[in-house]
């Protein structure tokens, strides 16, 4: 049925074309919007009328054909305008056409005078009704509800059509990228924009994709962070930098996770962990303002999204709910693997041939996660999985790092950067170590960056946000997939 109403729809699109009917015109300038034209109707009274000629377009998205007079709704950016046409007005060979050769999915743009039904609906009589754009396929039969998940992925299109909620859903996100840009620009910051390709990927533990260049003859990585350029930039004299990006991560497709993903980087001169939390208070709360969402419901609870958050060390929180003390699985600037695998064992978490950073991530995923649904800073993280931070005054074990979550969602990470390069240089050192042991997202060790670093870096604080699952909780959607226009997918011939 579907193959016959596909041919159909094309055996009339060249009928139309032999007929000599542009079916695809190089342009046709509107007047107005389908809001502006509604905005004309709205102080009309029923069976009111403008003397403004209009000429508004959009999508056919319904039709209620009758004998010398019709309905029609066209679609413009998400507003729907109705447009009434009759045979005497628009003459036999127009309103054949219309009443004939058209259908739901095409595109159609109508010149005429605003006037208001007697239903009191705001509606454009059609003078001249030129085809804009002939649809070969047909809209989804239920194209107003389209439901099943694959399809609204794949074809995100006939998704935005069919759900006006979905559409809202990346207007929100919209809007916070932009309310967020104004936040760092009322605080002085610089936006920039690094290398996407890099000779080698470091600043995160992750496993990165590969190329390669023909050119130069040499392999090339996707950047999992933008972290060490930007530092850089913080060492050649700026004061505060920011970029919004993409980043790239060879790993796992979940809820929570996608392989390419928008992530936001900031640093600032002479500012710590403390500072950083201040500013995403800062960008939280505006965005909040903007966006008027002084609170959210997610997962079924809701949430406060109204600074000052909540600050919680991660020693106390792992002595409540692990009910031992965090230095019982740290040994200097490394984990005590013995004590670890303990802990695991003790609470059930299969550690068999993870390597000790996954293990700490379990048990905190498994202990500590859950009770993470309102905002909350997390402070002061082991230095064993943080080479790029400092470590806190007096305990080499522990780093000035806090991860920020709401609706148990990780949002934010923020260092008191390392600015020693000696230092840096002996924990990249035993990244190093680690990924020739088999970790192969641990980080690399970057002779350029240490260099940088070697001319000198003043205190700084840095921070990274996911852009991707902030926009979750602005929205309520606890799937990346709903947040981001198009997902990575399994292609459908695999």
């Amino acid at each position: 049925m579907e193959l016959e109403l596909l041919k159909n729809l094309q055996d009339k699109a060249l009928d139309l074309r032999r007929r000599g009917i542009d079916l695809y015109p190089h342009r046709w300038p509107k007047t107005h919007s389908a809001l502006a034209a509604a905005a004309l109707g709205a102080d009309l009274a029923p069976e009111g009328r403008t003397d403004q000629n209009v000429r508004v377009a959009g999508r056919i998205v319904q039709m209620r054909v009758m004998g010398k007079a019709s309905f029609a709704h066209l679609l413009d950016n998400g507003v729907k305008i109705q447009i009434y046409l009759k045979k005497d007005v628009l003459g036999p060979a127009a309103y054949d056409l219309f009443r004939k050769d058209l259908h739901v999915g095409d595109f159609l743009g109508v010149a005429g005078l605003v006037f208001k039904t007697k239903t009191g609906e705001t509606t454009v009589e059609a003078a001249t009704i030129t085809v804009l754009a002939k649809s070969l396929r047909p809209l989804p039969e239920k194209w107003h509800g389209l439901k099943d998940t694959d399809t609204r992925y794949r074809r995100r299109y006939l998704d935005l059509l069919s759900n006006p909620e979905v559409r809202k859903v990346f207007e929100t996100r919209s809007r916070l990228v932009e309310s967020i840009r104004k936040t760092f620009s009322r605080l002085g910051y610089l936006e920039v924009e690094t290398p996407v390709l890099l000779s080698q990927a470091g600043g995160a533990a992750a496993t990165p994709f590969k190329t390669h260049h023909r050119a130069l003859d040499i392999p090339l990585f996707l950047r999992i962070a933008t972290e060490l350029y930007l530092k850089r930039l913080i060492i050649g004299g700026f004061d505060g930098v920011y970029e919004i990006g993409r980043i790239f991560r060879n790993e796992g497709i979940d809820t929570r996770h996608n392989p390419e993903f928008t992530m936001l980087e900031a640093y600032k001169a002479y500012s710590d962990y403390n500072g950083m939390a201040e500013l995403f208070e800062n960008i939280v709360g505006d965005a909040a303002e903007t966006l008027g969402t002084p609170s959210v419901e997610y997962r079924g609870k809701p949430i406060n999204l109204k600074p000052p958050f909540r600050r919680l060390r991660l020693p106390e929180l792992w002595k409540e709910h692990c009910g031992a003390d965090i230095h019982d699985i740290l040994q200097g600037k490394g984990f005590n693997p013995a004590g670890l695998t303990a802990l695991a064992a003790r609470f059930g978490i299969d550690a068999a041939g993870a390597p000790p950073a996954k293990i700490f991530e379990r048990i905190f995923d498994e202990k500590l996660l859950p009770n993470l649904h309102e905002p909350a800073f997390i402070m002061d993280h082991p230095t064993a999985i943080t080479p790029l931070a400092k470590c806190l005054p007096g305990d080499e074990s522990l780093v000035e790092r806090f991860e920020f979550f709401m609706g148990t969602e990780e949002i934010a990470n923020a260092y008191s950067e390392l600015n020693d390069p000696i230092d840096q240089r002996e924990r990249f050192e035993e990244q190093a170590r680690q990924k020739a042991g088999g970790q192969e997202d641990a980080d690399v060790l970057d002779e350029d960056f240490l260099e940088a670093m070697e001319h000198g870096m003043p205190p700084t604080g840095g921070i990274g946000i996911g852009i991707d699952r902030l926009a979750m909780v602005f929205t309520g959607n606890p799937s990346i997939r709903e947040v981001v226009l198009f997902p990575t997918l399994k292609p459908e011939s695999a």
